[in-house]
């Protein structure tokens, strides 16, 4: 076999192998959900409540994951059709985007900020909850105008109590300043805008 030839069948391969993730990648939701909680509850829960409530973020967001893509789902397509204005159900947002938005967010920089909580202080993950909290009244706000959209009832019992919480939790404890929280909050509400411009200004246009 020739060298192009290997690097055409490796190139095939990981192909497949992206396009298996972007089929799949939401259906370790719910075990991940599980797992973080678990280990959140036998490691972190008795020794420090406020970086399990930084943990708990990341579980939270994983079972509203789970309501968009799994159960109930069809996330992809209610926002394609209602919010978009689409007639496809997986056009312009598809799989491969929800995916790259997803991924990194979620499956990265959430446990990563609560990694850092432990090991560089507290607030480092505090972005999280109010991101928690601002997606999740998004929903609530597209509920005003569609009424049921997938992850809006995780929204509400889970994401919205969860996450003013945690940040009611901070503050009263002062561990976190008026600075931390407004920093906080201005790094979630930045990358929910970049969200929201990328939804509204990059796939609306190319709607049909």
């Amino acid at each position: 076999m020739t060298i192009p030839e290997k690097r055409s069948g490796h190139l095939r391969i990981m192909t497949q192998a992206m396009n298996w993730l972007y089929r799949n990648w939401y259906c370790s939701t719910i075990f991940l959900a599980i797992f973080v909680l678990i280990f959140s509850m036998a490691y972190i829960l008795d020794e420090d409540m406020a970086l399990f409530l930084i943990w708990m973020q990341t579980v939270v967001y994983f079972v509203h994951q789970f309501e968009e893509y799994v159960l109930p789902g069809g996330f992809v397509e209610f926002f394609n059709r209602e919010m978009l204005g689409s007639t496809s159900a997986d056009f312009p947002l598809d799989l491969k985007a929800s995916f790259w938005i997803n991924i990194p967010i979620i499956f990265v920089a959430f446990p990563i900020s609560a990694l850092l909580s432990g090991i560089v202080g507290l607030t480092v993950g505090l972005w999280t909850a109010y991101f928690s909290l601002i997606n999740a009244l998004s929903h609530v706000g597209m509920s005003l105008k569609v009424g049921y959209n997938p992850g809006l009832i995780v929204s509400i019992v889970l994401n919205i109590p969860v996450s003013l919480f945690t940040i009611y939790y901070f503050i009263s404890n002062d561990i976190s300043s008026i600075t931390s929280n407004l920093t906080s909050f201005l790094i979630a509400l930045l990358v929910q805008i970049t969200l929201m411009i990328f939804g509204f200004r990059v796939l609306k246009p190319r709607a049909r």
